[in-house]
């Protein structure tokens, strides 16, 4: 074999290696990305969801906190 063709073909495969491994690389760091962002959903929804109870536990609190206020102290009827 020539040396052209040596030279070629180990240039070849040093893109060939170089390239696989950019690839290679590029999808470890994509896919840790997107476990990161998939936490930080879950962390958010976990969020909503708590904030969702407490909205309603207030609610309910703030129902309570009326009824208890007429009960003690009810409004004089125009009687």
């Amino acid at each position: 074999m020539s040396d052209t063709i040596i030279v070629a073909l180990l240039s070849l495969l040093g893109t060939l290696a170089g390239t696989f491994g950019g690839i290679i690389t590029a999808n470890k760091l994509t896919t840790y990305r997107i476990e990161r962002l998939e936490q930080q959903v879950s962390k958010h929804n976990s969020i909503v969801e708590r904030t969702y109870v407490l909205e309603g536990q207030m609610k309910e609190a703030m129902h309570d906190i009326r009824d208890l206020k007429a009960y003690h102290h009810p409004t004089p009827k125009g009687d």
